[in-house]
């Protein structure tokens, strides 16, 4: 497996519209650690994955509703949601892209960027400055 490559956050520019509505839904709900690994090149079931961070079960939640919310507004509900129940660790499968978002303890534990070490990766918490990640 080769070593995953950070890209600029000018890579964002490149993001399809419906990855980016997603991101900017979750910054909404003060979302925090936000990476896209770019799965094009591999032999994933999808696009692009994005993970992200909240400090808390009720604020995982909040941030999945509005990423639901604002996607099926432009006609793109998930086609499915695992994980909603528990809250540690939700996962909304839009097809092209899977968002997945987790709190601290339980994105740690999973370390899905060490799982697609080879996916590159693209570090959008610097775009919103605004949410810094909770010290």
């Amino acid at each position: 497996m080769s070593k995953s490559k950070l890209e600029p956050a000018a890579t964002t520019k490149t993001l399809p519209p419906p990855v980016r509505l997603a991101i900017d839904a979750a910054f909404d709900k003060k979302v925090f650690d936000v990476r896209v690994l770019v799965l094009l090149e591999s032999d994933a079931f999808t696009d692009y994955f994005i993970i992200c961070s909240a400090t808390s079960v009720r604020q995982v939640r909040a941030i999945v509703d509005e990423i639901g919310k604002q996607l099926k507004v432009e006609d793109m509900p998930p086609s499915h949601i695992e994980g909603y129940d528990r809250g540690e660790w939700v996962l909304m499968d839009f097809f092209d892209f899977v968002v997945h978002v987790f709190t601290p303890e339980t994105r740690r534990f999973y370390d899905l960027e060490r799982l697609w070490g080879s996916a590159v990766r693209i570090d959008i918490s610097e775009l919103n400055q605004s949410n810094p990640p909770p010290s």
